[in-house]
């Protein structure tokens, strides 16, 4: 059978830009995007024109920031979507490549942040499974410095986004992709883990570290729009948001103790 034709809506470079700068996007500021392009509707040009809408509308003073997280950066025993065979995990230890900034792809974060990781001049964190990009003037200073034992805590771009006043922008995604809230786990009590990976010289490592967790996260987000300023409206078909990096962190720090608490301890070899 044909393929049906595309239901719509039409979505431009234009449109995009039109849709981004009613919600508040500005010019000159540093946007933090979770996004999805599907939930967009039909974009003329794909990944790319969603890209160049946001470079449009933040101009050449303005800086793009996505997660370019590689989660596959991990022990094997810990895999889930799919599992390994557990006679594999060592053969897969002693020989998975190291990360890469360069050429590593991002995993799981959608086809749009893997656009601005390869974009031209885009400069990546260090990170091996929690890294983010970012284009623009200030790219060199969010991204820097990464500490390897620091997943999104306050030695990583997350805590330099907060300092810079930049804003988080969910274009089609919900709260439960919100990356600013685990700079709130960092600050309240929390378990760690034992988290492994390919080590940078060659062989394996393992750091330990504070567990991270999105779950209950969209009911953190819809009790924080319910008390915090959040611009709401439509990018294209999709729901889009806008808001403070700092809020959605402060917010979380008062939520997150009171309904889901967390012992910090160390309850287990987590990988």
């Amino acid at each position: 059978m044909p393929t049906p034709p595309p239901t719509g809506p039409l979505v431009t470079r234009d449109t995009l830009a039109a849709g981004l700068r009613a919600l508040g996007a500005e010019t000159c500021e540093i946007l933090l995007l979770h996004s999805s392009l599907r939930s967009l509707g039909w974009v003329n040009g794909g990944p790319v024109a969603v890209v160049r809408a946001l470079l449009d509308v933040l101009g050449p003073d303005g800086t793009l920031v996505v997660p370019t997280q590689t989660g596959d950066q991990s022990d094997p025993a810990g895999w889930g979507n799919p599992p390994v065979p557990g006679e594999w995990w060592e053969r897969i230890r002693a020989t998975m490549p190291p990360y890469d900034p360069l050429i590593t792809p991002s995993l799981g974060v959608g086809v749009i942040p893997e656009t601005v990781r390869t974009w031209p001049g885009a400069l990546r964190s260090a990170h091996p499974q929690t890294s983010f990009a970012a284009l623009g003037p200030r790219a060199r200073e969010i991204t820097a410095d990464h500490a390897r034992d620091c997943r999104l805590g306050e030695r990583s771009p997350l805590a330099r986004l907060e300092e810079r006043g930049a804003r988080v922008l969910l274009l089609g995604a919900g709260y439960d992709a919100c990356t600013a809230f685990h700079l709130a786990e960092y600050r309240v009590p929390a378990p760690r883990v034992r988290v492994g990976r390919p080590a940078p010289g060659g062989g394996w490592e393992t750091v330990v570290e504070v567990s991270i967790s999105s779950e209950r996260f969209d009911e953190l987000g819809r009790d924080f729009e319910r008390d915090r300023p959040v611009a709401r409206g439509r990018v294209g078909a999709a729901e889009a948001r806008l808001f403070p990096v700092a809020d959605a962190v402060a917010y979380a720090e008062r939520w997150l103790p009171a309904h889901r608490p967390r012992a910090a301890d160390f309850p287990h070899p987590a990988v």
